[in-house]
């Protein structure tokens, strides 16, 4: 069982990682792999749900459990040397939320793999959750579709509007160019290990109908930190572009409401 003292500390930690985002949104971040360690990652699997679908080494939360504290304290050695390496990920397609005969693709990551991205994805949370802009609603932690529906209800009700532009994006994870996205991560994250492990799981196999592929771009949907990241590449090449590039070129007032890879753009 997780104690009460291991949650707050670890709560602590990343609250104080956000303040400071907040504080100066250019701030750099240089040092946070000491952050990876056997009470993060406890909590982290206290977390992880023991109901979802496994990975390729077949092993499961309850497994896992037999040795925990030496499981952890192996992992977190791995990550200090930098021998720890993703493993491959299997792919699985699942039905298509509101799209009949369509179907989507879902990564599953080995339980190891699972538990790094948690906490990957908690430090990164930590760092940009507090300089997203207003617009942003996917992904986002106490924020939902019924958010972005109500602000665009509201804005359309208060002002002006001439015209509506419906987007989605086709395959907005699958061609996210990594090469950018990391120029992104780096202009904030100066942790070396850090990004080198981001980079790492990019260059996870994906082993689909009993072929193995290692692809050049895009995100894997299904990871742990795959929301968090898309988030980030989408604030920097849409939201920040849009709010201080494509407003300064209208006339009229314009305002975008993103959900992740939907989006919705009001003109006067």
């Amino acid at each position: 069982m997780i104690t009460t003292e291991e949650h707050i500390t670890t709560e602590t930690k990343l609250k104080r990682i956000a303040w400071l985002s907040s504080q100066d949104k250019c701030r750099q971040f240089n040092q946070l792999m000491h952050h990876f360690n056997e009470e993060s990652l406890l909590c982290c699997y206290h977390e992880l749900d023991a109901k979802k679908a496994i990975g390729i080494d077949k092993v499961s939360k309850e497994s896992y459990a037999v040795n925990l504290l030496e499981n952890l304290k192996d992992l977190v050695s791995r990550l200090k040397s930098m021998s720890y390496i993703p493993g491959n990920v299997r792919l699985v397609e699942i039905p298509k939320e509101g799209a009949k005969g369509k179907t989507r693709t879902l990564g599953i990551s080995n339980f190891e793999d699972k538990l790094v991205q948690k906490m990957m994805s908690k430090v990164l949370e930590s760092i940009y959750e507090p300089i997203f802009l207003k617009s942003s609603f996917g992904f986002r932690p106490g924020i939902g579709c019924h958010d972005a529906i109500k602000s665009l209800r509201n804005h359309l009700y208060s002002n002006e509007t001439r015209y509506v532009i419906d987007i989605d994006l086709a395959n907005f994870f699958g061609s996210i160019d990594r090469k950018l996205l990391v120029q992104i991560l780096e202009a904030k994250i100066k942790d070396k290990k850090l990004i080198r492990y981001i980079q790492r799981m990019f260059r996870a196999g994906i082993l689909s109908k009993g072929e193995l592929v290692i692809e050049e771009d895009g995100l894997i949907q299904g990871s742990g930190c795959s929301p968090i990241i898309a988030n980030i590449f989408a604030h920097e090449v849409i939201d920040t572009w849009f709010e201080e590039t494509v407003k300064t070129y209208c006339k009229g007032k314009v305002e975008l409401f993103r959900y992740a890879d939907d989006a919705v753009i009001a003109c006067e």
